[in-house]
């Protein structure tokens, strides 16, 4: 290091930033500090003067507060350094020798640690006007044929649901909200209960007056007289009671005319209030499916799968029936079955469809008796009770008028009287 004197010379750096937010004077001071700091710690023999690092700090500060008004306009701004450096290199510098340095950042230390994959949920959003997918219209292949045959073995009208039906029932000179009323208790009474006692009770509840009022004025005893022997006539009772008042207190003594405010009638199932927006208000809103058309449907094969109960066939029904003809299907369907197509023994011999049908000539599995029933014990006690039975029937057909008639008794009661007979 000792000798000749080092030559000076003069470094002119040159920064080029370009501003990013509109105010970049603190990322040129900071830049600006980076490299002469870091030029130092490289160069281990570079020296500045006293009098030199004054002079440069303040060329400095005059530079940046003249370029510090035109950062807005100016996209590059370039900034000189001048410094003294005494050569200590191998290799000589030339005097007034220009190093451009362009500063850029370090980028940021990459991180060694895995982040966790998050599971990706995948949504589908409905575009509106794309084409949907059509599912396959499924329809029984003869139908059209079987129901044909069963309008022409209906086309007489001499089934019992064609003279004594809920439509039979009512009194066609009352006031419209009373005869709507009277559609809708001989569906509740007609539910469990064959049409000739649904009629019988019709009448007798028309000749007491079977309006909303009168049934809320009626007690139960009374009111349990009037339609007995339907079928739970006791549960019936409570349900006339609960309608009628519901009826007066929510929908002015008429009943709904929606299928939703019917069914919320205590007693109204989905099958009541079709067939009472069918008969009372005229609209037909679905197809009134019973144990009639429930039966027929399966045995005919109109379901795409064998259905467990009456409203599974009415939604399977309703997917491939046409619309015209849910009025229709109730009352060629429940009077095919009164008298063709009964629940034990269907008349296949008779029926038009015995050639298309799939369950022709198939003979209905027999119940098996409950255990404990009378049937369920001894054949020769069951014949014998059968026989006493028929005995006494010749007996008690030779009641005379004036004799009263016998008092609504349960069905339990007469299954323990049964039984006591049988058992003394």
């Amino acid at each position: 290091m000792t000798g000749t004197p080092p030559k000076r010379y003069q470094l002119h750096f040159s920064l080029h930033v370009t501003p990013r937010y509109g105010r970049c004077s603190a990322a040129v001071c900071y830049a600006m500090n980076y490299v002469v700091q870091r030029f130092k710690m490289t160069s281990p023999y570079f020296a500045v003067t006293r009098k030199g690092k004054q002079a440069a700090a303040v060329s400095l500060g005059s530079k940046l507060s003249s370029r510090r008004r035109d950062v807005e306009s100016i996209p590059c701004v370039e900034v000189k350094v001048e410094a003294e450096e005494q050569e200590t290199s191998s290799v000589p510098l030339a005097a007034g020798y220009d190093v451009n340095l362009q500063v850029k950042t370090d980028p940021p230390p990459l991180r060694l640690t895995r982040s966790r994959r998050r599971p990706l949920k995948v949504e589908y959003e409905e575009v509106e006007g794309a084409s949907r997918v059509k599912t396959e219209h499924w329809e029984p292949p003869d139908w059209k044929k079987q129901l044909g045959f069963i309008r022409e073995m209906r086309s007489g009208r001499d089934a019992p649901v064609d003279h004594l039906g809920a439509g039979k029932c009512y009194d066609r000179d009352a006031p419209a909200p009373v005869r709507r009323f009277q559609v809708l208790v001989s569906l509740m009474l007609s539910s469990q209960t064959k049409d000739q006692v649904t009629a019988a009770a019709m009448r007798k509840l028309r000749a007491h007056g079977c309006t909303v009022e009168n049934v809320l004025a009626t007690d139960d005893d009374a009111l349990g007289k009037l339609i007995y022997p339907v079928g739970f006539w006791r549960t019936k009772v409570k349900y006339l009671k609960l309608t009628a008042a519901m009826l007066q207190k929510d929908f002015g003594g008429d009943i709904p005319n929606c299928v939703e405010g019917l069914v919320r009638l205590p007693g109204v199932g989905p099958k009541m209030a079709h067939l009472a927006m069918d008969i009372a208000w005229d609209q037909v809103s679905g197809i009134g499916v019973d144990t009639h058309v429930h039966r027929i449907s399966n045995r005919l094969g109109w379901l795409r799968k064998a259905s467990r109960n009456p409203e599974e066939t009415r939604k399977a029904l309703e997917e491939w029936v046409p619309r015209e003809l849910w009025s229709d299907i109730n009352w060629l369907l429940v009077g095919f079955g009164q008298q063709v197509c009964l629940p034990v023994g269907p008349l296949c011999s008779v029926c038009l469809n015995q050639h298309s049908c799939p369950s022709a000539h198939k003979s209905s599995p027999p119940k098996r008796p409950r255990v404990g029933s009378p049937r369920s014990l001894n054949p020769t006690t069951t014949f014998k009770a059968e026989s006493d039975a028929g005995q006494e029937a010749p007996r008690n057909s030779r009641r005379t008028k004036t004799e009263p008639l016998p008092s609504p008794v349960s069905t339990a009661t007469q299954r323990r009287r049964l039984k006591a007979e049988v058992h003394p």
